[in-house]
């Protein structure tokens, strides 16, 4: 199986009704869009809407860092590049990078712990062998990308001694 490297989006486009009362784009639709692109880009491990319906399996996510730095408007549009970084049997661990479409600067980059969880005991638990093997084969497939510098940083204010 070749797998994307890392796995592209189409364009986004920003919707009116996302702009805030300072002309841009807000931050929570930052992750709206993040969220969509989470979905189309895991599918591709075979964790998608089909999974869960299936096996009613899905994942949760544990922890989300998001570096906002650059500001978008309404007649912008964004492609987002899913990358991931690493994976243990019930977790994957992955990084998103929101560029401006036409121009290619980064607006944003979100990097996110997933889990997977059993919905009907409401508890982690193991990817199934198949899924497991293809997110294998993602993150060996992403492992040479360069990782964005956000990636790993704490957040709080730096303060001299």
């Amino acid at each position: 199986m070749v797998f994307p490297s890392p796995i592209k989006s189409a364009p986004y486009a920003i919707e009116g009704q996302w702009i805030d009362y300072n002309g841009h784009f807000n931050m929570a639709y930052y992750n709206v869009l993040f969220d969509r692109d989470s979905d189309v880009a895991l599918d591709l491990v075979g964790l998608g809407p089909a999974y869960v319906e299936k096996t009613g399996n899905s994942y949760f996510t544990l922890e989300a860092h998001v570096s906002y730095l650059r500001e978008l408007a309404v007649t912008d549009q964004v492609t987002i590049a899913t990358q991931i970084l690493d994976f243990d049997s019930k977790r994957v661990h992955y990084v998103q990078t929101m560029r401006h479409a036409t121009e290619d600067w980064i607006a944003c980059v979100n990097e996110i712990m997933i889990m997977h969880v059993d919905l009907g005991l409401k508890k982690s638990s193991p990817f199934p062998a198949d899924v497991l093997e293809k997110i294998r084969i993602a993150h060996e497939a992403h492992k040479s990308l360069l990782v964005p510098l956000q990636v790993g940083h704490k957040i709080g204010i730096p303060r001299k001694a």
